[in-house]
């Protein structure tokens, strides 16, 4: 990975990261102080809970991705240590579709008489289970790149005694 992908990578998740820093501060600002009256057509508190806490899955997974490029930038990411990362990352978007869902529910009362939207809805949050299980399969397939690299290096070990 080149230098200038990694600092724009970085760049990115730096403005990114900040930026849902603010929004959740601001959220939290409107939790407690109250100063945000709700108009009666969806109970604004718990979608704010919800909002902040889904923010927060996002984070994970950005400060996940920085570790990783860290790694990458090292030579290290083919090593176990990196898999803590992944497992993150897979999890915080679990929890991002749990979180999905769960705005889905709540917002599926008021779509009666358009049952559609919660359909829609419901389809979003099974298509954030499906990038979960897309980074799964990107697992399996860095543990098959460290047992190669495990591999390797016994190989190297053997042929170094030889020689």
């Amino acid at each position: 990975m080149g230098k200038l992908t990694v600092r724009a990578l970085r760049a990115v998740l730096v403005v990114v990261l900040t930026g849902t820093v603010l929004v959740q501060a601001l959220m939290l600002w409107a939790l407690i102080s109250g100063n945000d009256p709700e108009d009666g057509s969806l109970p604004l508190t718990p979608l704010r809970v919800m909002t902040i806490l889904g923010i927060g899955t996002a984070q994970v997974a950005m400060v996940c991705v920085w570790r990783m490029v860290t790694m990458v930038r090292r030579g290290t990411v083919f090593s176990h240590a990196a898999f803590r990362y992944v497992d993150a990352i897979i999890g915080a978007i679990v929890a991002a579709a749990l979180v999905w869902f769960a705005v889905t529910a709540l917002n599926a009362p008021g779509q009666r008489d358009d049952p559609g939207v919660t359909l829609i809805m419901g389809g979003v949050g099974l298509a954030i289970l499906g990038v979960a299980l897309i980074v799964l399969v990107l697992r399996t397939l860095l543990a098959q790149a460290v047992a190669r690299d495990v591999e390797a290096a016994e190989m190297q070990a053997e042929l170094d005694e030889v020689i």
